[in-house]
């Protein structure tokens, strides 16, 4: 299993943190042992003082594709969830000032937090799909599918190009704007549709 993640696919994101809005999909990916299920805690990481939260819409690959084309994308995926990407914004920055490649901000131990996931067919409009974060209990982000710049689909497709898709891969599609830090005793809950999903504690 494999988790694939979209970067700056949301414009309000990207400029943001003064990123060129982009032409195709930036893609970055995370190992398997990034993966935090089950509502267990997230241990904040020695190497970082500043980590941050980026929730994201979450589709899960139901079966193996390659170079997969735009009128079969919506075949590949069927269940939806919430994940937290979480980044050490500081080891990131200090990566862009060399001009080097940023995994280690992103693609940590426990950095993917993953919800439940749903079926696409209990959405109530899987063209405007609407997902927020709360923070302690007050909302930090809001987003919603229509703005994505690349779509499902588009991901879908361009992804597969460079790797083979199989059964059980994550994707992470990409976070909109109000992302922010962090501390220990901070609790996160992302709700899809207005139902929480996801729920994680700082410590």
């Amino acid at each position: 299993m494999k988790i694939i993640c979209v970067g700056r696919n949301y414009i309000n994101h990207a400029k943001e943190l003064s990123n060129p809005v982009p032409t195709e999909p930036v893609l970055f990916m995370k190992p398997s042992t990034a993966l935090l299920i089950n509502k267990r805690p997230f241990f904040y990481p020695g190497f970082s003082k500043n980590i941050h939260h980026e929730l994201e819409l979450v589709i899960q690959i139901n079966h193996n594709g390659k170079a997969i084309q735009p009128e079969f994308a919506h075949k590949y995926y069927d269940k939806i969830g919430l994940g937290i990407d979480f980044t050490a914004r500081d080891i990131q920055d200090k990566c862009k000032e060399k001009s080097l490649p940023w995994e280690i901000a992103k693609a940590f131990d426990y950095s993917a937090v993953l919800g439940d996931l749903i079926p696409l067919s209990d959405l109530k409009n899987r063209d405007a799909i609407e997902f927020e974060l709360k923070k302690n209990g007050e909302r930090v982000q809001l987003g919603n599918s229509r703005d994505m710049i690349f779509n499902f689909n588009q991901i879908i497709c361009y992804a597969s190009q460079f790797f083979k898709l199989l059964k059980g891969d994550l994707i992470y599609t990409g976070t909109p704007a109000g992302v922010g830090p962090v501390v220990s005793g901070d609790t996160l809950e992302g709700y899809l549709e207005g139902t929480s999903i996801l729920y994680v504690n700082v410590k």
